[in-house]
């Protein structure tokens, strides 16, 4: 069976996950498509962040150029919010426990840039305590292989 899907860790889940400023682990899209960067907030009801994409000129964002994005929430269940497109300026997350943020990048977004290393922001927006983790799925490689090699280098 072939691998269509590459997991990526982004940030482990932690209590206040996303205090300050944080960033997913950078990850590379060189052979890959699509990237669905899934934001999973457990317990935390008022705490929000600003999302950004960033394209990253090397494994340790030497140099970094935000890029356009696709997002959607799920805040009840399994019903999700609209597809929208976010701006280099991002996004701000609705205030809520239990809800998943979906961020979906274009690998000819990040390659627009001439970089093909990303990560994703998150800079608290109103401050309060969430309970959450980052999980990255690479879909669409360029090569069909049983297993596929790394992309965080």
């Amino acid at each position: 069976m072939k691998t269509y899907l590459h997991a990526v860790k982004g940030l482990d889940p932690v209590a206040n996950a996303f205090a300050g400023t944080v960033y997913t682990d950078i990850f590379s899209m060189r052979n890959f498509k699509t990237a669905f960067v899934y934001r999973y907030d457990g317990v935390g009801t008022t705490g929000t962040s600003t999302i950004t994409v960033n394209a990253c000129s090397t494994i340790t964002a030497t140099a970094e150029t935000a890029i356009p994005f696709l997002y959607q929430q799920v805040l009840t269940g399994d019903t999700a919010s609209a597809l929208t497109q976010a701006t280099t300026a991002g996004f701000t997350t609705t205030a809520g426990s239990s809800k998943i943020v979906g961020v979906f990048i274009d690998a000819s977004d990040v390659g627009a840039t001439g970089y093909e290393f990303v990560r994703v922001q998150f800079v608290e927006s109103a401050a309060s305590a969430v309970l959450g983790g980052v999980m990255i799925l690479l879909s669409d490689p360029r090569f069909d292989e049983d297993v596929m090699e790394t992309a965080i280098v």
